[in-house]
């Protein structure tokens, strides 16, 4: 399986910190936005991904991540030249993922909980069909809503209702097989103009190819897109690593657990970072001796 995280659009929520600077590149605590649904993909186990964001901004991102060789990874990078809806991003550059299944996610979702990475190794098998995820949200006319029956079997998936049929929204990362260019490029833009990932979402539905899993109380998903739920993001990281005194989202930390990387990388890499980030990478090799 191959992933895509796409990392476009302007940020005009967090404006004016996305002026000059695209939002996934803002921090969030220690680490840049992108670390964080980056180091899902690596946790499911993929490692060929795609980057999809503006011309201004993918230098930005090549000069951080480069072509994600030191991390045990392939990287590749394409321009959007327009926010067209999350499910362009399948329209974008094809001929990166086609003939492969492929996990789209959003460059400003954070996911963090036990068992999390499991669930992610498994839902990267998908050979057929389509699988998403469900979060109880108590605001869920804010995003895509899915609606259950009594046996927990998807019936219906709405984009922004007024009147939601349930509290569970599906967060910013969808594994798709090989059928969702052909489904994607059937798409016609909504009113908003754009194409909707919840309506390529239905037509998996309407095929009855469309698994939901619901992620439970263990699990947090954050959405960064405003000032407020970046710093709430940042104070959670924050919180999370002081007391576990274990990081979130540590791309070189998982590369080695993953085995994309050896003990002597980790160290190179390590003894790049002279601060308190560096240190962690250390310890971690200390720690296995």
């Amino acid at each position: 399986m191959k992933g895509i995280i796409l990392a476009g659009g302007k940020g005009t929520r967090l404006y004016p910190l996305t002026i000059s600077l695209s939002k996934q590149l803002l921090p969030v605590y220690d680490k840049p936005m992108i670390y964080y649904p980056l180091t899902m993909l690596m946790l499911a186990g993929i490692r060929e991904m795609l980057i999809i964001s503006t011309s201004e901004a993918l230098p930005q991102f090549q000069n951080l991540i480069e072509d994600g060789g030191k991390w045990g990874l392939k990287i590749e990078y394409a321009a959007q030249p327009e926010p067209r809806g999350l499910a362009d991003a399948f329209l974008v550059k094809p001929q990166f993922y086609l003939g492969s299944p492929v996990c789209l996610i959003l460059g400003d979702n954070i996911f963090f909980g036990h068992g999390l990475s499991t669930q992610l190794q498994k839902a990267a098998q998908l050979q057929q069909g389509a699988l998403i995820f469900a979060y109880a949200v108590k605001d869920p006319h804010r995003y895509g809503v899915v609606q259950f029956d009594s046996l927990g079997k998807a019936l219906s998936i709405e984009e922004k209702p007024r009147k939601p049929r349930s509290t569970y929204a599906v967060p910013g990362m969808y594994f798709y097989d090989q059928q969702v260019y052909d489904l994607a490029s059937q798409l016609q833009p909504s009113g908003r103009g754009e194409l909707e990932i919840t309506d390529l979402n239905r037509l998996y539905l309407q095929k009855g190819q469309l698994h939901v899993e619901v992620l439970g109380r263990g699990v947090a998903w954050l959405d960064a897109g405003t000032h407020e739920s970046l710093l709430q993001a940042a104070n959670f990281v924050q919180t999370v690593e002081e007391r576990q005194g274990m990081m979130i989202a540590c791309p070189e930390e998982i590369a080695y657990r993953m085995d994309y990387i050896d003990a002597a990388q980790l160290r190179s890499l390590a003894e790049k970072v002279n601060n308190s980030y560096g240190e962690y990478l250390l310890r971690i090799l200390e720690e296995e001796k």
